[in-house]
């Protein structure tokens, strides 16, 4: 047995390596939910970190850990790839398939495991926006999936939004551009994909009688359209409105985009062609990673930033980063030091810091003042974040109770 690994763990080496992955005993294996699949998949903890195994043929892993280590070094939300075990045996000789190991994306579900819920309409909008905003990135970045579906894809919770993640690579090619062609046959496998699975939910009696298979795909195409329209389309501006150019580039930032390159040229009335050339998700991700070290999804970074913000202005520090080094010694931390041991595993430290920004927004509405962030970390620990399920919580559902759903 050999193990290729991006990241080191010796604990890898005591798995059994020799016994088909269907077969592993239930001491190795921690039971996460996990949508369909056309192979066979566990999960296994490790020194407290949790690792999904896939039982594939060597020439498809290889194929799927060398795409995801790519888009890992893009910085592309999707799973990470950690080892692949080849030239496996049974203690008899027999050949056995080879593993993917991927860690497990903590506080993550499979889109799947919400879909035969009772969901909220303003839920459901944020899961779709979530889902197209992951494919409009992942389209500009020249990634064409070739298998996108509930199943294939994750979403964790993002300051009131829900951010998606790619779980499955290997159907998937990464060229410097997708063509026309390229992308709209990715659109239509997505359709299909979610469209089917959807009646295969339905079929099983599993699905929500208030969700319509063929109105879901349809607004989800809807949605791709929208956001890949405004961030690609090709703008006419007037010489006396130049400053629409910048406009329009606020406008994307607003909307979590990074607009790096922009293509002008004159047009026949004098005016300018204007079209983003080069643009890239996570504007707010990455502001905030180098005003203060901290990762966070989109919508996290974007509500920690504006408080980092608001610190400024009432600290009346002129300097970005002197301001970031003490909001962050001074607010950020104080915060998440505050949280007990106990309750830890129970969200991100970014999500919960940005939970109780709103919590203290809500507090401060109730009480018609400001009443500070101390008593706003002390109610929301005592009255919202203990009440919370562990690590795998979602929309208030443990992930066990939904593992019988898949």
């Amino acid at each position: 047995m050999r193990i290729t690994s991006a990241l080191i763990d010796p604990a890898l080496l005591d798995l059994p390596w020799h016994i088909p992955l269907e077969d592993w005993p239930a001491d190795h294996l921690v039971a996460l939910p996990q949508g369909i699949s056309r192979h066979i998949v566990r999960f296994v903890k490790l020194n407290d970190v949790v690792y999904a195994m896939k039982e594939t043929r060597e020439r498809i892993a290889e194929k799927e850990y060398d795409l995801l280590r790519a888009l890992e070094r893009i910085d592309f939300p999707a799973v990470q790839a950690v080892a692949i075990a080849t030239d496996r045996q049974t203690k008899e000789g027999e050949p056995l398939e080879t593993v993917l190991v991927t860690r497990h994306l903590q506080f993550s579900l499979p889109y799947r495991a919400l879909f035969s819920r009772v969901l909220r309409p303003d839920t459901m909008n944020r899961l779709l926006d979530a889902l197209a905003a992951l494919v409009v990135r992942m389209h500009l970045t020249g990634f064409s999936w070739g298998d996108c579906s509930l199943s294939n894809t994750l979403f964790r919770r993002d300051a009131g939004a829900f951010a998606a993640y790619l779980v499955d690579a290997e159907t998937g090619n990464l060229y410097p551009k997708l063509s026309e062609g390229q992308r709209s046959e990715d659109i239509e496998i997505l359709r299909l994909n979610i469209f089917g699975e959807c009646l295969d939910l339905e079929a099983a009696e599993l699905l929500h009688e208030s969700i319509d298979p063929e109105k879901v795909v349809d607004d989800i195409v809807a949605r791709y359209e929208r956001l890949w329209h405004e961030v690609t389309y090709e703008q006419e501006v007037s010489k006396d409105s130049r400053h629409h150019i910048e406009r329009r580039i606020r406008r994307l930032n607003e909307m979590g985009f990074d607009v790096a390159e922009v293509s002008m040229s004159t047009s026949n009335d004098g005016g300018y062609l204007v079209r983003p050339k080069a643009v890239d998700a996570g504007y707010h991700t990455r502001r905030l990673m180098r005003l203060t070290g901290l990762d966070a999804e989109e919508n996290q970074a974007r509500q920690l930033l504006n408080d980092l913000d608001a610190y400024r202005a009432e600290s009346h520090l002129t300097d970005e980063q002197q301001a970031a080094h003490r909001w962050l010694t001074e607010v950020f931390e104080p915060v998440v030091r505050a949280v007990p041991a106990h309750l830890r595993r129970k969200l991100e430290p970014q999500e919960i810091f940005s939970q109780i920004i709103q919590h203290k927004w809500l507090l401060s509405e109730k009480a018609g003042r400001d009443v500070g962030m101390g008593p706003a970390v002390q109610s929301y620990l005592t009255d919202v974040l203990v009440n919370k399920p562990d690590e795998q919580a979602v929309l208030g559902v443990e992930a066990d109770s939904l593992s019988g759903t898949l």
